[in-house]
């Protein structure tokens, strides 16, 4: 079993009075995490029931508030405890339904997970307001993958065994790189093995989730866009290409586009700017939550032959920015003046801003682009970073230090 950093903020949240939420893509280990924490707790004597509104005898308890009441008295008797719904979105009005019984302060801990992650973050966190705490949970984490994959024997020393295993690291982060971060995936044998749980949590998505929104049991123009976005990935949308290959109207599309947000499957990164006369204030640029869904998209999954390995890199830094800066796509952007002088990302937060750019090769010598140096000259941040395949090094420019430094340094940035 791979673990979850999450597990501990999720332990964290049983002791707020508050209704956990946790969302995410589909097949991201939301319900085995919740169940695994579950576990552990019940086995030092708290009391836990765990509901699935998918199965028919458990759905039966949820007919009305007072029903699955009386069934949680039962189980729980006048104690305390902690209740697991999973599936909730399949509960019409599930909000409501949540919020009348958490508002009778009744001792127990409700923790949902479904995977209409959209209706959970939309229709239920909004009946819920000011009674939730969320957790948005993301694909399995490098971090949480060399972990798995070493076995835990690194777990307190992982930035020794990176520097030390040089051969394995670069093993594991192509493996990485290539079949991303769903526990299913990782945990599969074989290339083969990999595809078709690639293709079926595809396939679930497409069919369950996007289906369920768009109100259509085959919305093959969505499925195009998402293989054109994975094509595309690291460039700027170009809203009027998108139109023309999809035969989307370019409201639909801008509304297929904030589908395959909410659902977590790409994040459109804005432009940072201060100077809307010289800079891009706009286009955004699109990123996949998952390596591995990109390359599926792009119809090489599983292919050490990768078409676009620059920006599949790239992808998986700023999926590593997200992770190690714990930020939200706000609070990474990238930068690109009318004139072309360009930066891949630019971290901000509080006024300080810290530029990366994102070099696919094993660089020779510390040395930095003119739009680099651009950046610089104009921000004058106090720091920035070219993240590369091995070159550990650093470069003075008038007050700014740049660093360089290999892919995995990125993991233990403080």
């Amino acid at each position: 079993m791979i673990h979850r950093k999450f597990s501990k903020r999720l332990l964290d949240s049983l002791k707020r009075k508050e209704v956990t939420i946790v969302i995410g893509a589909r097949q991201v280990g939301k319900t085995t995490m919740v169940r695994d924490v579950l576990a552990s707790i019940s086995k030092q004597g708290e009391k836990v029931i765990a509901l699935n509104m998918d199965i028919e005898e458990d759905a039966a308890f949820f007919s009305s508030q007072q029903t699955l009441l009386n069934k949680i008295q039962l189980e729980f008797g006048s104690e305390a405890g902690c209740v697991f719904i999973d599936e909730i979105q399949q509960k019409e009005d599930a909000g409501r339904f949540l919020k009348g019984i958490y508002d009778q302060n009744l001792p127990y801990k409700f923790i949902v997970t479904g995977s209409g992650s959209l209706e959970l973050k939309e229709k239920i966190s909004e009946a819920l307001t000011g009674r939730k705490y969320l957790i948005e949970m993301p694909p399995v984490s490098f971090v949480e993958f060399l972990d798995y994959k070493t076995d835990y024997k690194y777990s307190k020393r992982l930035e020794q065994f990176c520097r030390i295993e040089s051969s394995k690291l670069g093993f594991l982060f192509k493996e990485y790189l290539i079949f991303g971060g769903y526990p299913k995936v990782i945990t599969e044998q074989g290339v083969e093995a990999k595809k078709v749980v690639m293709d079926e949590i595809f396939t679930s998505y497409i069919t369950k989730d996007i289906s369920f929104l768009l109100g259509v049991r085959a919305p093959d123009k969505f499925v195009k866009l998402i293989k054109l976005l994975a094509v595309q990935s690291g460039g700027i949308i170009n809203y009027a290409q998108l139109c023309n290959d999809t035969g989307l109207t370019l409201d639909t599309l801008k509304n297929y586009l904030w589908y395959a947000e909410q659902t977590f499957i790409i994040d459109l990164v804005k432009p940072y700017y201060t100077n809307a006369k010289k800079e891009l204030t706009k286009a955004p640029i699109v990123y996949f939550n998952d390596t591995g869904m990109c390359h599926f998209g792009q119809g090489v999954y599983g292919s050490s032959v990768m078409p676009h390995k620059g920006f599949s890199f790239q992808n998986l830094i700023y999926i590593l920015l997200k992770q190690m800066f714990q930020r939200g796509v706000d609070k990474v952007n990238y930068w690109r003046t009318k004139d072309k002088a360009e930066v891949d990302f630019v971290v901000h937060d509080k006024g300080n801003v810290t530029p990366f750019e994102v070099k696919y090769s094993h660089l020779k010598k510390a040395a930095v682009s003119r739009s680099y140096r651009s950046f610089i000259n104009k921000y004058s941040p106090e720091i920035g970073y070219v993240i590369n395949l091995s070159l550990d090094d650093e470069l003075i420019i008038g007050e700014t230090t740049v660093k360089f430094i290999p892919y995995w340094k990125l993991l233990f940035i403080k």
